[in-house]
C-alpha cells in the first residue's frame, strides 16, 4: 500500500473547510489491518484498528509547528511540522493517519495516510515519526 491523500481532503482544502495553518492537525497510528480507502474514508471514525499500548493516547498526537510553504523549485505546496515522538511507548504501527481534529471523531476530516512500508515498533522506548525532508504533504 502506498501513501494516500484522501479525496475528501482535496475537496475540503479547496472549499476552505480545512486550514492547515490554523486548524488543529493530529496524527494517529493504526495497525497493518487498517485498509485506507482514498475514495470512501472521510472522517476519523472511519479509521479502524488504531494502535493501543503504553505511551500512546487514543486519537494520537497534535502536530507542532505546522508550516505551509510554497516550493517554487518543485512547483508544490508543502505541509511540514516537527517530527512526532511517543516517549517510553510500547506500540506497533503500520500507518500514520493525519487529520483535522474537531474534537469529535465523526466530524474530524481525514487528510492523508502515511504507509511506513512495514510494521514499526517500540518497546519501552521512543516511537518516532521522522517526516520526509521534503515535508509531510507535497501538492504539485
Amino acid at each position: 500500500m502506498a501513501d494516500v491523500i484522501y479525496n475528501a481532503f482535496k475537496k475540503n482544502i479547496m472549499n476552505g473547510s480545512i486550514d492547515l495553518d490554523t486548524d488543529t492537525i493530529k496524527v494517529m497510528l493504526t495497525t497493518s489491518t487498517y485498509e485506507p480507502s482514498q475514495d470512501n474514508d472521510t472522517y476519523m471514525n472511519q479509521v479502524t484498528n488504531e494502535v493501543t499500548g503504553t505511551g500512546y493516547t487514543a486519537g494520537g498526537a497534535t502536530l507542532a509547528n505546522e508550516a505551509v510553504t510554497q516550493d517554487n523549485t518543485d512547483n508544490e505546496g508543502v505541509l511540514d511540522a516537527d517530527d512526532v515522538t511517543w516517549s517510553t511507548s510500547t506500540i506497533t504501527a503500520r500507518y500514520a493517519v493525519i487529520y483535522k481534529s474537531s474534537g469529535a471523531s465523526t466530524t474530524s476530516p481525514l487528510i492523508c495516510c502515511i504507509d511506513f512500508g512495514a510494521d514499526k515498533s517500540s518497546s519501552g522506548g521512543n516511537f518516532t515519526i521522522s517526516w520526509n525532508a521534503e515535508g509531510i504533504i507535497n501538492l504539485g
